[in-house]
């Protein structure tokens, strides 16, 4: 049976006439009564409706992204300004300009564009360039490629992961390894030891 746009069935069709029927006795409380069983039908049409239709599917408790292949818009939404010109267009910050140059705890440097773990506290020196620098990145972490902008040749590192612009590898660097990882200081996030986090 067809009631109020709905299709009902006989017994709810006989229910309803009763308490029709019931109001009619009453009097004047029929078109209060009537309001308040529309109401209640629209809302019990609602009610089905929802638990038929928005079932759940079980939620995702991790996000996972694919970096090398997101969209310059998706990179400007997710950086600032300065991250963006340094990751993406392979700009230098100015020299000490960082506070990662003074950064002195332990903890782990990590990829401002991905949170990829990059280096060590405990391979960070010194160099007295105004860019946070390194002897080593953490394995597999970083990749490298011939840079011969500015009318030089030099090695460029970049992110493993996301492909950002670090800064570049030197070899005046201390033992063990004679290297220098000048890293601009806006491409990374410091996380120390106990879970607190700079950049």
């Amino acid at each position: 049976m067809f009631w109020a746009g709905h299709f009902i069935s006989e017994e709810t069709a006989a229910e309803i006439n009763d308490v029709k029927a019931a109001s009619e006795e009453e009097g004047d409380g029929y078109m209060m009564n009537r309001r308040s069983l529309l109401t209640g039908g629209a809302a019990l049409s609602a009610l089905v409706y929802t638990a038929k239709f928005s079932e759940a599917g079980p939620m995702a408790t991790t996000e996972t992204i694919d970096y090398r292949n997101l969209s310059d818009m998706d990179w400007r939404k997710r950086l600032t300004a300065n991250q963006y010109m340094v990751l993406r267009q392979h700009n230098t910050e100015r020299p000490g300009s960082s506070p990662l140059n003074k950064e002195k705890r332990k903890g782990t440097f990590v990829c401002a564009g991905c949170d990829l773990p990059l280096f060590s506290s405990d391979t960070k020196f010194e160099s007295g360039t105004g860019w946070p620098s390194f002897y080593q990145p953490l394995s597999n972490a970083v990749e490298t490629k011939t840079d011969r902008s500015l009318f030089m040749t030099r090695t460029e590192v970049h992110c493993a992961r996301c492909l950002g612009h670090l800064g570049h590898v030197f070899d005046d660097g201390p033992p063990p390894t004679g290297l220098r990882y000048c890293m601009n200081g806006v491409a990374l996030k410091f996380v120390a030891q106990d879970g607190s986090s700079s950049s």
